[in-house]
């Protein structure tokens, strides 16, 4: 009779134990994707800055935005095959370049930023 009734209760908790199935849910509405806006720039950075005398010699006197002070020195540094050949972060600076770069004669690309902003009013 013990036996009966142990198999009895192991079928009842095995019932009990099978999930139940869950009814289909219904289609979520999705909401329109938004489209996105085009980034505008900041306008500090396209402020016109006037350059300074030793960085005039490079860039020219007129003012200028950062941005395009960074890009007319790329492009004066890769005129003049100004970046150092073994380790490409390093620019050698020529004569117009050293007194933008402190007298260094070798700056970081990365420092180059950090002198320019020195030579922008």
């Amino acid at each position: 009779m013990a036996t009966k009734k142990a198999k009895k209760a192991t079928k009842k908790v095995a019932k009990k134990a099978k999930p139940k199935k869950a009814a289909p849910k219904k289609a979520a509405k999705k909401a329109a994707p938004k489209k996105k806006s085009a980034r505008k720039p900041n306008p500090a950075f396209m402020k016109p800055l006037m350059p300074s005398g030793e960085l005039a010699a490079v860039i020219g006197n007129k003012p200028v935005p950062r941005t395009e002070a960074v890009k007319k020195m790329w492009d004066y540094i890769r005129s003049n095959k100004l970046q150092d050949s073994k380790n490409r972060r390093m620019i050698n600076a020529d004569n117009n370049l050293k007194p933008v770069f402190g007298g260094k004669s070798q700056v970081s690309m990365f420092d180059m930023a950090k002198h320019l902003s020195k030579h922008l009013k």
